[in-house]
């Protein structure tokens, strides 16, 4: 029987980039949607993809669309439509009722917190859903989760990504970057949940080559979250940056500076959004759109105290993300994962399973003192 994938918000540049990892490591009968009525599928060129137009506030014809797949385990509901600020986990819920295995690529701790209520009901309907698939979140999951098993005893967790430009991914990452500085959230700092100013403790880390040192600031991710629940951490710190590092300080600047009615005035974010994208087309030719992540363990080893950091670094971004959200896609589909609920990254994906998919890719592991470096070949 052939793979059935539906990808909801398949069409842009993040689904697209899953849409074609899943075309070249699957056998797969793939549907991509959008909003639009009609698309010219020529400007995705996947061979085989298939289009439908699709708006996820018809929660009906979602329903509808959902259920027209039947219930096996080789079909797989993908939700690539972002920004997860505005999304409920209304396609959740719906492929729990059809029986359908589910992942996405969210990246709002809002959102997995709605999707792990969840997760009792998957079980039962022996639904694997795997939420927060990508480069970050996703990807850096794993990253951390290889680097924990390093240790005897870790005891915090430091994420750190660094992304080019515009990421290669679109106005969507902009969005989601001015909606994640609306307001203060919780980050697990020792041993309890501390109030964070979002852009704020500027913090430079040497990053592997050709990166080098880059500063990083305070970041609300789903990580923040699942990695302090996951694992017995005491800190769990997650940074995010950009180079050029101009975009950092205006960046910081519309944090720290703007009145906070700008910044929950969903028009004011629309702009903000529209005019660093087209900053970052011009930007993007000199700088590229390459990504980098350094997950970083402090802990113990042999009761001594030690670390170990494990890396990531992809030219593009949303190409990574793809390959992120569609490794797992394939294990899922080729049975090599079932873990019925709604299940984070970090919970569901071993590391060899991760070593392996990556692996496949391309990616080659350089180890260094006390680290190790995923990197492609080409």
């Amino acid at each position: 029987m052939t793979n059935q994938v539906l990808i909801i918000g398949g069409y842009g540049r993040i689904g697209s980039s899953v849409a074609r990892d899943l075309a070249t490591y699957t056998n797969s009968e793939i549907t991509i949607t959008g909003r639009k009525p009609e698309a010219n599928i020529q400007e995705i060129p996947i061979s085989g993809v298939k289009y439908l137009a699709l708006d996820l506030a018809d929660k009906e014809r979602v329903k509808n669309i959902i259920n027209s797949y039947n219930k096996s385990s080789k079909n797989l509901v993908i939700n690539c439509a972002g920004p997860f600020h505005y999304r409920d986990a209304n396609v959740l819920k719906n492929c729990i009722k059809a029986g359908i295995n589910y992942i996405d690529i969210s990246d709002y701790r809002g959102f997995t917190c709605k999707a792990l209520e969840y997760s009792e009901a998957a079980k039962k309907a022996g639904v694997t859903a795997i939420i927060n698939t990508g480069i970050f979140p996703g990807i850096s999951n794993s990253l951390s989760r290889e680097s924990i098993e390093k240790l005897d005893e870790p005891e915090e967790i430091h994420l750190s990504y660094v992304v080019g430009g515009s990421g290669g991914a679109g106005v969507t990452v902009m969005r989601t970057t001015f909606l994640g500085l609306q307001s203060h959230f919780d980050a697990w700092i020792n041993g309890k949940w501390q109030s964070v100013k979002p852009y704020s403790d500027r913090q430079v880390i040497d990053f592997p080559a050709p990166y080098g040192k880059i500063g990083v600031y305070w970041f609300d991710m789903p990580e923040s979250l699942t990695l302090a629940t996951s694992f017995p951490v005491n800190t769990v710190t997650t940074k995010f940056g950009s180079f050029p590092d101009f975009y950092n300080h205006l960046t910081w600047m519309t944090a720290h500076l703007f009145p906070v009615s700008w910044l929950n005035n969903l028009g004011v974010i629309e702009f903000l959004s529209q005019v660093s994208y087209k900053m970052t087309e011009f930007t993007d030719k000199y700088s590229g759109t390459g990504v980098v992540i350094q997950a970083k363990v402090i802990g113990k080893k042999s009761g001594k105290k030690a670390d170990f950091s494990s890396s990531i670094m992809h030219k593009d971004t949303a190409t990574v993300t793809g390959i992120g959200a569609g490794s797992i896609a394939e294990l899922i589909l080729s049975g090599k994962l079932n873990k019925p609920g709604v299940s984070s990254v970090e919970n569901s994906l071993s590391t060899e399973l991760f070593e392996q998919v990556m692996q496949s890719r391309g990616f080659v592991k350089n180890y260094g003192d006390n680290c190790v470096i995923y990197q492609p070949l080409n």
